[in-house]
C-alpha cells in the first residue's frame, strides 16, 4: 500500500465573512508528482499556506508524514522543501552565497551541496553573479535550489516555471520527473494545464475553496471526457436533437460542426439517426486537461 505523505482533513479557511477554502480533504502519496490546480482567486494559495504552516486554518487538519502541521507544530517541515512565489534572497549576494547562507541552517550537509544543487538547476556558470542581476527565470531556479537544498522528501511548488523560456520550462517538467524518479514526492501548483497534464501523476481541481475532482489524470480523461465532433447540414437543429441525448454535459455548434461532450460516438450516431439526421462525418478527439478543467470550473 503507498505511504501517504500529505493529507488534509476537512481543512478550511475564513477570513471574516469569506470562505476562502472550504472542507478541503488532500491525499498525496509518496514517489508521486501531484497536481493542485484551480482558477485565480479558487484558493490555492492559501491552502499551500496552511500546508506549510504559514496560515492558520479556521478548522480541519493538516498531517505530513504522519505528523499534525500547525504554525505552532511544525516539526514536519523540516522534511519539506517549498517554492512559493516571487524567491526572497538576499539582493546583494551571489547566487553561490545566498545558498551558503541558507545552508548554515542545516549543519549536518555536506559544503558541496551547495555545487550539487546549483548543477541541478542550471546555475552553474551565472553562480557567482548578484543576485539582483538575475533574470526572471534564474530567480526561479535559484529558489528551486534553495528549497532542495536539504534534500527534502516533499517539494512543493508554486508555479515554478514563472519567467522561463520555452526551453527552460521543459527542462524543468523533466526536472521535476525525476525528482519524483528518485522518490522525492512533489505538490505542484499550476496553471498551465498542459504542462500538468504531461507531468503530473494525479491531479486535485480547486474551484471556489473546495474539490471539485481528484484523482489520477489518466483515469480524469477517460471515456466521458471524449469530443464527438460531427459535420451536418443543419448543425443547429443538429444540436438541439443532441441536447436531449442523455449523459450529455455540453454541445456546440462551431461553422457546420457540432460538438458533444460526455458520450460516445456510437451514441451521437445512433440518436442523429433515430432522428433523420445523417452526418457527412464524424469523428472522436480525446479532450485534454483545460477542457476537463473548463467544464469543471465554469460558473
Amino acid at each position: 500500500m503507498a505511504t501517504i505523505v500529505l493529507q488534509t482533513r476537512d481543512l478550511t479557511k475564513r477570513f471574516g465573512s469569506v470562505t476562502a477554502v472550504n472542507q478541503v480533504n488532500l491525499v498525496v502519496y509518496a514517489g508521486e508528482v501531484f497536481g493542485f490546480l484551480g482558477p485565480n482567486g479558487a484558493g490555492k494559495t492559501t491552502t499551500i499556506g496552511m500546508i506549510l504552516g504559514l496560515i492558520h486554518p479556521t478548522a480541519g487538519q493538516i498531517e505530513i508524514f504522519g505528523q499534525q502541521v500547525t504554525p505552532h507544530h511544525n516539526a514536519a517541515l523540516r522534511r519539506v522543501g517549498a517554492l512559493v512565489g516571487s524567491p526572497a534572497l538576499i539582493p546583494y549576494l551571489s547566487g553561490r552565497d545566498n545558498l551558503r547562507l541558507l545552508a548554515r541552517l542545516y549543519p549536518e550537509l555536506p559544503p558541496q551541496r551547495v555545487d550539487e544543487v546549483l548543477a541541478l538547476v542550471g546555475l552553474s556558470e551565472a553562480a557567482d553573479r548578484k543576485f539582483k542581476a538575475y533574470s526572471t527565470g534564474m530567480k526561479q531556479r535559484l529558489g528551486l535550489a534553495a528549497a532542495l537544498l536539504h534534500k527534502p522528501a516533499l517539494v512543493v511548488l508554486d508555479e515554478p516555471t514563472n519567467g522561463l523560456d520555452p526551453a527552460g520550462m521543459r527542462e524543468m517538467r523533466q526536472f521535476i520527473r525525476a525528482l519524483a524518479d528518485e522518490g522525492v514526492t512533489v505538490f505542484l501548483s499550476s496553471h498551465l494545464l498542459h504542462e500538468v497534464e504531461q507531468v503530473c501523476d494525479r491531479v486535485a481541481v480547486l474551484n471556489r475553496g473546495q474539490i471539485v475532482t481528484m484523482g489520477r489524470v489518466d483515469e480524469l480523461l477517460k471515456g466521458s471526457h471524449e469530443v464527438v465532433k460531427v459535420r451536418v447540414p443543419e448543425p443547429k437543429a443538429a444540436a438541439d436533437v443532441l441536447a436531449m441525448l442523455p449523459d450529455v454535459t455540453r454541445v456546440e455548434t462551431n461553422g457546420r460542426f457540432v460538438q458533444v461532450h460526455g458520450v460516445s460516438g456510437e451514441q451521437v450516431l445512433s440518436h442523429l439517426t433515430h432522428h433523420g439526421i445523417v452526418p457527412g462525418e464524424l469523428r472522436v478527439e480525446r479532450s485534454d486537461l483545460e477542457d476537463l478543467f473548463l467544464e469543471l470550473t465554469k460558473s
